[in-house]
Formats: structure tokens, sequence, C-alpha cells
């Protein structure tokens, strides 16, 4: 076992390596024209903002082969190497968690820490997809400390990397020229300007010293069930499969990962936990409604000093969205001249011309965001969805084997625009109910009774009704003007405050609320000017993505005739426009005819087209371990 999990690791790793690596696809068949632009920047290597371990390896899966992760010394620690049938190896662990991310990690921090105090041992293993712990995070972040300062309560004296206080909370209504200033139904006192992905690191850091043992660049592809239905663990993915699905000459067989307990911490529209939310009806056991989405896309910028106010939040409503689009931005300011700009549009939007990366280039040209960007230099690119059905939305938790934490589960408060601080909680809350059920005799029910009267529930309950509101808001802004929207909000947000005795509820799904074409007129986009707004290659550039690209596509399609027949005559190919990486565009075949063209190696693991496309047609799986955006200050 040893042997063969060293020999999986120790080869190079064919995503860093230059000579394998296919030059993003460029778009040709309707997609949105882009201007001439000179060959991007060299990329800017951030070695501060790099997680050094403390063997003194970066925390990524090259370093792997280092660890003693399968000696001697693990198995005193607990885990327990058995075999496996065609040529698959198998271990396991007393608790396995998926995906390296907050809720991940501080499950397994809270685990570990309980296991001192009660003189338990337990062994925790978490497998994340990325490349190095922190390499898919991407977030605003505006951080709310209060479930950290639970966790590890002395994280100010043990070099967080959470340095900017907020400072001060600006809104802005945006017109096409004015930025005009509403009051802030923010208050961030209290409250840090950070990079999730940075603070991650750190976060997996303080997991190795508790001795957890956590594999970067392994995707969980798989669920792993028992003759009675009960989850018993994921599988990796098989790596060094080509395109037509032949094995490679670095073919190397998967291995079954096996916990008493498995959590799943796989972030929004966890690929795995939907499977788990629908086989196990998790969301009918509560009578929970379906969760509804928006699409996050992010830059972080280097600025001059002379316009740069640490700890500065500003947000915004209105221009570049249309009035029945509900959405937002941000611009923060973090610490190294940085600040981190953003655009949010919620996936329920109706027009299928809605094209939300080029309206995020819209954005920084409006003269109240381009002022503060111009003299600086792009240093990061990304993108993500986030839940935002909230309260209403939650599944039950619980399912035969472990639980669902985190964003899988869908614990953002919308009106905070904050998710970090419930996902941790979520986290710590399975953690302790999975000791129990290991180590007391308990049940893994306890996490969802736990959670229920803690402050997570009480926050969410409270801010329930805000997110239906807003689409209330967006209707009444089309219909009546924004000010009687802006009016119903005031009144939700301010005097309300989610204490009304019902319960309001989502209205479509996000993918059945986009129109047919015919309904909409196209939007003409202006060209990138190379300066403040770009092409999609020169943005992902910046986001570091990439992937194998011989293997076969992770973007799957239930059924291949439908582009050609249903989304291209009758949406307009939305699939060409809601993807922030140009994924999906349409070139002509052999005979002249529109043909869908899949670009997986452009993936940045948003996961918009798992939600957006009209039939959902297109399920999103994991890749090779290793591939995707590599972050590190988003």
């Amino acid at each position: 076992m040893h042997r063969f999990l060293l020999k999986l690791s120790s080869s190079t790793n064919p995503l860093r390596n230059s000579k394998n690596q296919l030059p993003l696809i460029l778009p040709r068949f309707l997609s949105s024209t882009t201007a001439s632009e000179s060959p991007p920047p060299p990329r800017t290597s951030h070695p501060s903002n790099r997680f050094i371990s403390r063997s003194g390896h970066p925390y990524s899966a090259d370093s792997f082969r280092k660890s003693q992760a399968f000696s001697s010394k693990s198995r005193a620690l607990g885990v327990r190497c058995i075999s496996s049938e065609a040529g698959r190896e198998s271990i396991e662990y007393d608790v396995l968690i998926i995906g390296a991310g907050p809720a991940g990690l501080s499950a397994a921090i809270r685990l570990k820490q309980l296991c001192q105090e009660k003189n338990a041992d337990l062994s925790v293993c978490v497998v994340e997809k990325g490349a190095e712990v922190g390499g898919h995070v991407i977030s605003g972040n505006v951080f709310e400390p209060l479930a950290l300062d639970e966790l590890l309560p002395h994280w100010r004296q043990e070099q967080a990397p959470i340095e900017v206080a907020a400072s001060s909370d600006k809104f802005w209504f945006l017109t096409k020229n004015r930025a005009i200033s509403l009051p802030s139904p923010f208050d961030n006192k209290g409250n840090y300007v950070i990079s999730l992905s940075q603070l991650v690191r750190w976060l997996g850091g303080k997991a190795e010293e508790l001795g957890i043992e956590i594999y970067p660049g392994f995707s969980a592809s798989e669920v792993l069930y028992d003759a009675s239905d009960k989850v018993v663990g994921i599988a990796t993915k098989d790596m060094g499969i080509s395109k037509d699905g032949s094995k490679k000459e670095t073919f190397q067989p998967g291995v079954d990962i096996k916990g008493r307990v498995t959590l799943f911490a796989e972030g929004c529209r966890g690929s795995l936990s939907e499977k788990i939310i629908k086989k196990y009806k998790l969301r009918e056991e509560v009578n929970a409604q379906h969760q509804t989405y928006a699409l996050g896309i992010k830059e972080v910028w280097e600025i001059d000093e002379s316009k740069h106010n640490p700890g500065e939040v500003v947000h915004t409503l209105g221009w570049p969205l249309d009035p029945k689009t509900y959405g937002g931005s941000f611009l923060y300011h973090m610490n190294n001249r940085q600040v981190a700009l953003g655009l949010v549009v919620a996936l329920n939007y109706k027009n299928p011309f809605l094209n939300p990366y080029e309206e995020f280039q819209k954005l920084k040209h409006h003269p109240a965001i381009k002022r503060i960007l111009e003299g600086g230099t792009v240093l990061q690119y990304g993108a993500r969805t986030l839940n935002e059905g909230g309260f209403q939305s939650i599944p039950y938790p619980v399912f035969p084997g472990g639980a669902i934490i985190g964003c899988s589960a869908g614990f953002l408060n919308v009106p905070k625009i904050k998710g970090t601080h419930t996902a941790m909680k979520s986290g710590m809350l399975a953690a302790e109910a999975a000791f129990g059920a290991l180590h007391e005799g308990s049940n893994m029910s306890t996490y969802w009774d736990n959670l229920r009267s803690s402050w997570v529930w009480k926050e969410l309950y409270s801010a329930r009704n805000y997110r239906p509101v807003r689409n209330i808001i967006a209707l009444m802004a089309f219909e009546y003007g924004l000010i009687p929207g802006l009016a119903v909000s005031a009144m939700e947000h301010y005097v309300l405050r989610g204490k009304v005795p019902f319960t309001l509820k989502h209205g479509k799904a996000d993918h059945e609320a986009t129109d047919l074409a015919r309904k909409w007129k196209p939007i003409e986009y202006p060209k990138p000017d190379g300066v403040l707004s770009f092409d999609v290659p020169t943005s992902l550039y910046r986001s570091n993505t990439n992937h194998d690209h011989d293997q076969p596509s992770h973007l799957r399609l239930r059924d291949p005739k439908i582009p050609e027949k249903v989304n291209l005559p009758e949406y307009a190919a939305p699939e060409s426009r809601y993807c922030p990486a140009r994924v999906y565009e349409y070139v002509e075949d052999e005979e002249g005819k529109p043909k869908l063209q899949i670009n997986a190696q452009n993936c940045l693991h948003c996961k918009a087209c798992d939600i957006k496309d009209p039939k959902q047609n297109i399920e999103w799986t994991v890749p090779e371990g290793g591939g995707g955006p590599a972050y590190s200050i988003m």
C-alpha cells in the first residue's frame, strides 16, 4: 500500500509541466467580439502568499510523496489498509473529509481538538481536488471571525493572514455615470478584509500540526456504499486516461478511501454532495426548497498607493445590470496596495443574451471604479458560484454514514454577503457529532439538532426572506421603478428583520428562469481595451487554470443533441455566455453547421453550467486531481 501511494504521487505532475500544457482554446463562432490585445504580462509570483508546511515543503500534491502519511507512524494513528478488487487499493480512516476549504478544515481541526480533550485517538483524512490547499478557494472576502474565535481563540497571536480590519462601509447606487451614496445596510465593524485562499492555507498548517493528513491533488469522483446503502467513503479518480478512454503509460487506478464517518465539504454545488442529496431525498426530508445561486466574478488588482485605503469596503447595486436582474458589485481594499473587485449576478436572470463576464468588464469602466483602477495591474482572476437559497433551501444534512457541511449544504447569509463563518461553524458542529458517534456511542443526527440550536440557525432564520424579497424588488423595479423596490427592501432589512410569522418561497429554479431568446434583443458589449477590460483568454491566464488536455472531458452532456436542437435555436446558445471561462462555443462542423465544442481545459470549476443550462443537460464532474485554477490571493 505504501509503495503504491508513493508511486502514485512521485510522478512529475503533468499539470505543471509546460510541454504538456495545451493553449487555451480561443472562441470563434457565436462568441463576443474582442479587441486585439498584446500578450498578457508574465505571471507574478507571490511567494509570501504560499503556505509552507512545517516540513518545509509547499502544501501541494508534490509534497504527498515526501510525507510520512503511510509510514508505520500513520498506522499507529489508526489508519488501516485493506485489499480491494480490480487492482484498486483501499485505505480506511475513522473520519474522511472531502474538501480542504473552510468547512472541511474546521471540521478536521475540531475533531483533533476533541481527541486531545478526551484522550481519544481518531484518524482524520482530508482529500482535496486542487493541486494545493487553497488553490480552488475564492471569495470576496470580508471575514467575520466569530467561528474562528471559537475554533482557534489565539489566532491573533499565531500569524493568521487576517490583518486588515474593515474601516468603513460605503454603499453606492450606480447609474451609467454616477455613484449615488446610500445608507449602508452593512455593519462590518470587527470584521476583516482578507484573502480566503490565504486563510485556508493557514488553516491547513494548523490542521497538519494536529496530525491531520491532507492530500491535495486527488479528486473524489465516486461515492462508495456498503450492502445496506450506507456511505462508506469515496473513490478517487483514475489518473492517466486519454481522451478516447484508453489507458496511457502513466495510468494509475484511483484509490478507495473509506471512513467510518464521511463529511462532504465540496463547496457550492458539490458534485458528490448533490448526488447524496438526491439519493437520500434530503431536501424532501425537511420540506426544503430548491437551492438558488449566483455567479461571482472577481479580480485582484494592485493599485497606486495614493488610491489605496486599507479596510475600505464598498458595495454597489444598479448599473451595469438591468433592473430585472438581481446582483451587485463589491470593492474591498486589502493590504499590500491590493483591492478585490467583483460582480455577483443571480443566476435566475431571464435574458439569455446576458453575459456576466462582459457585464463585469463594463463595471470597470464606471467613473467611480475606473479612477481607482487606472494605473493599476491585475494580479489574479477567478469565478465561482455561491448559494443564495438561505434558510429555506437547507437540506437535512445527515445521511447514513456521514453528513454534508459548509456551502455544499448552503449556509450563506445573503444580506450579510457572508458564508465563511457559518460554513466553519457547520463543520465544527458536524465534527462534534462525528466524535460523539465514534467515541461516545451517539449518532450523527446530533449534528442537525445542534445546528438548529446554534447561532447559525438563528442568523439564517432572521435573514430567510431577504433573497425572495430581492426577487420581488426586481419585479417591482421593472414594473414600477426602483424607488418602490428599494422601499420594500428597506422595510425587510431595517424594520421586519425576519420577524414576520411567515417564510417566503423562492421562485423558479435558476435554469427554469431563462427566457426564450425571441423575447429579448441581443446585447452588444463593448470591446475590451486591454487596460481595464480584457478578453477571456487574458483573464484565464491570470487564474493559472490548467488541465491535462489528454483526458476525457469532465463536462458531460446527458443528451448530446440538445445543444444544437434546443439551446442554440431556442435560447441563442446561452452556455457561450453564462460561462466565465468560455468553455462552451459553437463552431462549424464539416458541413458548415454549428456544433457545440467543449473546451474543458478552460474550466474554472465555477459550476455555472451545471446550474444554469436551460435543460439541465450539462453535468459537471471532477477532472483528474490537480486540475483547475491555482488561486493564491483570492
